[in-house]
């Protein structure tokens, strides 16, 4: 076998032929070319016969053989192209603009996957502001051409990615499970970018959308899209009702000046915070305690019990006449956490009905955030909120990538 074929088969491009190998300064280097003779615009991919000049030596990396690091060298051309002007031509072994082939930046994204952005910098001898870039290139290429298409419920939220309050609002598809936009800010009007992208007949379509209670998260989805139904988290109230239930633990706390009744409200916060089939006996003696010596935080504690029931019905009509005697009950109850909170619930009743009547939340979305959270310790944090939305799309918008393998052409485990 001539070894340019035993290179055309350790190399594994497509499209190209490997016209040599020789030593380099930094390791080997292989010359290649195109399979068309006729270049092709890098812009249009049409064909430029014209050519406007070349440039000698252009190099790119490719994945190391046998441990050693390996570039493809090729006399470049420009072209004059009718369409596009004067342009570089295309190659297809990489992107116009970058220095690594298409296999090296899968494989640079498969590994960007599963560990942080330092480990591949080193495991791929490449500097760590080309990991990032590289990664863009891959979201770009295996991304869906048009993530917005085919929207019917979404959820939205935002996600802490600096400390001094930056934000990166998150969109996902509740259908498929995937993250498909996201743009620095928590603002109304970050919000409303995504649905300027998305359009009026495409918001037409959306069915139903999941969010927290967020004053500028409604308003820009009120006026984007008046008919998608609007469901508020389940689990953001429940967190509010156990807020309200700790804040009037710790009023009591405060203003109890009897030693022996303040020993015993110590060590009841996750007593009265945990469902009753939780608690432990040690625990169930604690509540027992403060329902006989505390009314009043055996009172927030009833209160607290009898929300998170409501919402774990599936009547609507039911669940809103126990929600509007809850909330006649939590207006009588002379606690003031307790009554902030049932005018809250008043305010965005239909929303939260709308989770009885159709089971949706935020917990996909919370998922969601929770993986971004651990790429972003991961990563010990990002100085841009870009290299974050590429690193969320990259892990969490179902791009699937694997470790590149070669195996002879008709091999049946070929990819």
């Amino acid at each position: 076998m001539r070894m340019t074929t035993v290179l055309s088969q350790l190399l594994g491009l497509k499209r190209t032929g490997v016209r040599g190998l020789e030593w380099g300064p930094e390791g080997l280097i292989a010359d290649v070319v195109p399979s068309t003779r006729v270049p092709r615009c890098s812009g249009c991919e049409r064909k430029a016969r014209r050519v406007y000049d070349r440039y000698e030596g252009r190099l790119w990396r490719h994945l190391d053989l046998a441990g050693m690091k390996l570039q493809l060298r090729y006399t470049m051309r420009r072209v004059r192209c009718r369409r596009c002007g004067v342009r570089v031509e295309w190659v297809p072994w990489a992107m116009s603009g970058s220095w690594f082939t298409f296999e090296f930046e899968d494989h640079v994204g498969y590994l960007a996957q599963r560990c942080d952005q330092s480990t591949v910098s080193t495991l791929m001898r490449i500097g760590w502001q080309s990991v990032g870039k590289i990664i863009e290139r891959v979201v770009e290429r295996h991304g869906d051409a048009d993530r917005l298409d085919g929207l019917s419920i979404i959820g939205v939220d935002e996600l802490s990615y600096r400390r001094h309050h930056e934000y990166v609002t998150v969109v996902i598809d509740h259908v498929e499970a995937r993250v498909v936009w996201a743009r620095p800010g928590k603002s109304a009007e970050t919000l409303k970018a995504f649905f300027e992208e998305l359009g009026p007949e495409r918001c037409a379509q959306l069915e139903a959308v999941t969010i927290d209670m967020s004053k500028a998260f409604i308003k820009a989805i009120t006026e984007a899209s008046p008919k998608a139904k609007l469901i508020f988290d389940r689990f953001h109230v429940q967190r509010l009702a156990h807020d309200a239930l700790d804040k009037v633990r710790r009023d009591e706390f405060r203003t109890i000046e009897d030693p022996k009744r303040k020993k015993k409200l110590k060590k009841t916060r996750w007593a009265l915070q945990k469902n009753p089939w939780n608690l432990t006996p040690a625990e169930e003696r604690k509540l027992s305690t403060v329902q006989k010596t505390n009314r009043r935080l055996y009172r927030a504690y009833l209160l607290k019990e009898a929300l998170l029931g409501i919402l774990d019905r599936r009547q609507v009509n039911v669940a809103r006449e126990k929600l509007e005697d809850w909330i006649r009950w939590a207006l009588r109850s002379q606690l003031q956490p307790f009554r902030k909170l049932a005018r809250t619930v008043r305010k965005h009743i239909e929303g939260i009905l709308a989770y009885v009547s159709t089971g949706l939340s935020n917990g996909r979305t919370e998922a969601l955030n929770g993986k971004a959270r651990t790429i972003t310790r991961r990563s010990y944090g990002f100085h841009s909120a870009y290299s974050l939305i590429a690193m969320l799309f990259l892990c969490c918008g179902n791009i699937r990538l694997w470790p590149v393998r070669r195996y002879p052409q008709n091999h049946p485990l070929n990819l």
